[in-house]
C-alpha cells in the first residue's frame, strides 16, 4: 500500500519484515498454547465443578436432587475466571492506559481496570448461572441493555464512550478461550443442557457487564466528589 498508493519507500524495511516475523510467530505460539492449555483447563474445571461426586459431597442427603445454588463453586470459579482473564488483559491495560493519559489523570489506570474486571467477572457468574437453568439468554441480554440505556442518561458524559468501549476489550486474547471453553464445559455436563444451545453466550455476558460497572464506577466516584464539595463548603459556612 505505502509503495504502490503513497509511493513511498517503507522506512526500516529489515525492521518492518522482522516485527512481522515476530508477530507470526507470536501468534501461532499463542494459538498452540490456546489448544494445548486454555481450552482443556476451562473445560477440566468445568467437568471437575460438576461432578456429581463432587456436588453431592457438600450435601447431607445424597438422596435430595441437585438445585442451581448446590454449582456455586461454578460460580465461584467463573467469578475468579473472569476477574482475574480481564486484568490481565493487554487491551485493557492499554484503552487504560491511553484514558488516564487523555483525561489528565482523571480516569485512574487501576480502577478502570478493576471496574471492567469487575464486570466480566459478574458477568460470567450469572452467565454460567443461566446455562445451570436452563434460561433463554435473550431475557438476560435484554435486561442488561435496558439497565445501559438508563444508565446512558445519568453517567457522566465523559465516560460513556469509554464504557462502551470497555465490553469490546474485555473481549479479547486471553479471556475469550477460557470463557468459552467454560460455557461449553458447563453446558456438557450439566444435565438435560445443549453444548450448542446453552455453551455459547459466556463472551456476550462478558461484553455487557462491563459497560454497567464502568457507568456506575464513574457514577459513584462523581457522587462521592460531590458529597465531599458539599462537605467543604459546609464547613467553609
Amino acid at each position: 500500500f505505502q509503495i504502490a498508493v503513497l509511493r513511498k519507500p517503507i522506512a526500516n524495511l529489515q525492521r518492518v519484515i522482522l516485527g512481522f516475523f515476530y508477530v507470526i510467530l507470536g501468534l501461532t505460539l499463542f494459538l498452540l498454547g490456546l489448544e494445548l492449555a486454555l481450552f482443556p483447563l476451562g473445560e477440566t474445571m468445568a467437568k471437575q465443578l460438576t461432578a456429581p461426586e463432587f456436588l453431592y459431597s457438600f450435601k447431607d442427603d445424597i438422596t435430595e436432587s441437585l438445585g442451581w445454588i448446590d454449582y456455586y463453586w461454578v460460580y465461584l470459579f467463573a467469578f475468579a475466571i473472569g476477574f482475574s482473564t480481564t486484568i490481565a488483559e493487554p487491551a485493557l491495560i492499554a484503552v487504560a492506559i491511553k484514558a488516564n493519559q487523555v483525561s489528565g489523570g482523571a480516569i485512574r489506570v487501576n480502577g478502570l481496570r478493576i471496574a471492567v474486571a469487575l464486570g466480566v467477572a459478574i458477568g460470567i457468574s450469572l452467565g454460567s448461572y443461566r446455562i445451570v437453568v436452563g434460561d433463554p439468554i435473550h431475557y438476560y441480554i435484554m435486561a442488561g441493555y435496558t439497565v445501559v440505556i438508563i444508565q446512558t442518561n445519568f453517567a457522566p458524559k465523559e465516560i460513556i464512550a469509554l464504557a462502551y468501549d470497555s465490553g469490546g476489550v474485555t473481549t479479547s486474547t486471553v479471556t475469550v478461550p477460557l470463557v468459552t471453553a467454560l460455557g461449553l464445559g458447563l453446558a456438557s455436563q450439566v444435565p438435560g443442557r445443549n453444548p450448542v444451545i446453552d455453551g455459547f453466550g459466556l463472551v456476550a455476558f462478558a461484553s455487557l457487564f462491563p459497560i454497567i460497572s464502568v457507568m456506575a464506577y464513574a457514577q459513584i466516584t462523581q457522587w462521592l466528589n460531590s458529597r465531599a464539595s458539599s462537605k467543604e463548603n459546609d464547613n467553609a459556612l
